[in-house]
């Protein structure tokens, strides 16, 4: 067999196709293997690529900030929300999720809604049983997250609330 550059850049290329992490190959005294470094094994002999440099517009992008510990403002009217206390309202099964307590009606809440203990935030169909979906504890919807007559999943975020 004859060693050359193009046999091993052929074999390179064909461990790349297959992904294959490594290939040897024997003819007589010519022996060749290739093996590919794991992914999170560090490559020696291989000059690390210098940094590119900053952009202008990365260099123009301030610094994330922390987030406030006081209160921020909410798109729900004049409120003023902490969204560090918000809570995602999570569905217990899968079903369809209905928003009213029947079609037309009023629904049972919507972003701004205040609301206590027990109250019933929308009604989960399952296996047609109607199953009422009740708040944990007092508080105050800040999002819907669903559409009435949506099919939901379990552990699907329903409503935000704080």
């Amino acid at each position: 067999m004859k060693t050359d550059l193009d046999t091993i850049e052929r074999l390179a290329a064909l461990m790349e196709e297959k992904d294959l992490s490594s290939i040897e190959i024997s003819e007589g005294e010519t022996h060749i293997a290739l093996k590919r470094p794991e992914p999170s094994a560090p490559v020696y002999g291989i000059p690390a690529p210098a940094a590119a440099p900053v952009s202008a517009v990365q260099q123009a992008v301030p610094p994330l900030a922390p987030p406030p510990a006081a209160q921020e403002n909410s798109s729900i009217g004049e409120h003023v929300v902490d969204f560090n206390g918000m809570k995602e309202l999570k569905s217990p099964m899968v079903g369809v999720a209905y928003t009213a307590p029947e079609p037309g009606a009023e629904p049972f809440v919507k972003p701004g809604s205040r609301v206590k203990k027990g109250q019933v935030l929308c009604i989960i169909e399952a296996m047609k049983l109607m199953n009422e979906y009740t708040a944990p504890e007092d508080g105050e919807i800040l999002d819907v997250c669903f559409q009435n007559e949506e099919l939901v999943e379990f552990g699907q975020v329903l409503f935000k609330m704080v």
